[in-house]
């Protein structure tokens, strides 16, 4: 199992799948990363020698991945925040940041959706507390 930028790729998989498991590394860096340190995109992890291995060690060092991206984008939230900016007060509510639309989607941001309902009848008679409000039947409107 080779350990690059602190994390450890999956053995099984091929070079060019397993590069994109190091935060900020997508597919299209990889290929570009391996096309730099020519080597063979369809060669699995495990086949990579020690001097490939550092090769692309190298290579990645160039980029800013992993713990200096994360880093990054967090102060840059932080930045938005502070200056309370309309994208820094979405990051602060927990909403969407970009324009989405909140009033059917967004579960992703907003979490598991909580179905607030009416009380029955039964239910507050069971309680022992009676209905407060009339209905616009009852007062004859």
């Amino acid at each position: 199992m080779a350990r690059i930028a602190g994390v450890d790729l999956p053995s099984e998989k091929r070079i060019e799948a397993a590069l994109p498991y190091i935060y900020g590394i997508g597919a299209t860096l990889a290929k570009k990363i391996l096309a730099d340190c020519s080597l063979d995109p369809n060669k699995r992890t495990k086949n990579l020698s020690e001097e490939e291995v550092n090769k692309l060690a190298r290579e990645i060092e160039k980029y800013k991945v992993e713990g200096d991206l994360r880093r990054e984008t967090q102060s840059n939230i932080k930045r938005l925040q502070e200056i309370a900016s309309y994208r820094g007060l979405r990051h602060s509510k927990n909403l969407p940041v970009r324009g989405q639309r909140t009033r059917v989607n967004a579960r992703t941001k907003r979490g598991k959706k909580v179905t607030i309902g009416t009380v029955r009848k039964e239910v507050t008679a069971r309680m022992g507390t009676a209905p407060t409000g009339k209905s616009t039947k009852e007062s004859g409107k």
